[in-house]
């Protein structure tokens, strides 16, 4: 396997430019497996909190980046949807919440919503003992004693303790997201579940007439896509959005002053 990740090649939900240099860093393996991003391109591409690869070091040799409640001191660890990343020092926390196209955005919360993060439940099964264990979307697995009220596609609300804090059951009616695909960022309620006989997907059609803030005719998308949120998440996916447009506005300023 190489060691090596050409910009270009980089998936699309790396918020990296892709024609300024030919390699960028590649994601050690951990959570979210290909859907992460290296800690590195966070702290250099995105929040340009460090111009090398040395600062990040030293920085996270320090303990001031905390993931999930954590402190990490791997700049190659992959960071991916719904991690909560903070510089305590800063007093700054943000989720990581999907963007437009698929790229991966960082939305400014409190400390209070740092403490917990979303998960997506992808998996139950039987363990010995009589427990159930639950695997979340980024490969964390909970343990609970009755698994009666959990599904596939429901998501959770995990504290740093790996306690349950809220449950959101997938279901028609619920608000959700898409983090992949075409739609991404965008947010909507579940009008049906689209059930595709044989081993296709199945699909999700959500509206968008009765969620706050949010304007559209609705959208489609693939079941795997789609996770269930919380009614907080549409404040912070505004600013996400804003943050982006932000961010591309000054790309284009960049690339002019290039003469590209």
């Amino acid at each position: 396997m190489s060691n090596h990740q050409k910009r270009l090649s980089a998936p699309n939900a790396w918020p990296v430019e892709r024609k300024t240099e030919t390699f960028t860093v590649k994601a050690d393996a951990g959570p979210h497996g290909d859907a992460g991003v290296p800690l590195l391109i966070v702290l250099r591409d995105v929040l340009g909190y460090v111009d090398s690869r040395k600062e990040a070091r030293y920085a996270l040799n320090q303990d001031n980046v905390v993931i999930n409640g954590d402190p990490v001191n791997d700049e190659e660890r992959p960071v991916g949807m719904f991690d909560i990343v903070a510089f305590d020092e800063r007093e700054e926390f943000y989720r990581v919440f999907p963007g437009e196209g698929g790229r991966l955005a960082l939305t400014p919360i409190d400390e209070e919503a740092a403490q917990s993060k979303l998960g997506k439940i992808v998996s139950k099964r039987n363990v010995p003992g009589g427990d159930v264990q639950l695997t979340l979307h980024d490969g964390e697995t909970l343990l609970v004693d009755d698994g009666t009220d959990y599904d596939a596609g429901d998501s959770l609300v995990v504290a740093g303790d790996g306690s349950v804090v809220a449950h959101f059951e997938y279901e028609e009616g619920a608000l959700v997201t898409a983090v992949e695909g075409s739609h991404s960022g965008e947010i909507g309620r579940v009008e049906e579940v689209v059930v595709t006989p044989g081993s296709a997907s199945n699909n999700v059609i959500a509206s968008q007439e009765d969620v706050p803030g949010v304007s559209g005719d609705g959208f489609e998308t693939v079941a795997e896509y789609a996770v269930v949120i919380d009614e907080n998440f549409i404040e912070g996916a505004e600013a996400a959005d804003g943050a982006e447009e932000s961010a591309a506005e000054g790309d284009e300023t960049d690339d002019g002053g290039d003469g590209e």
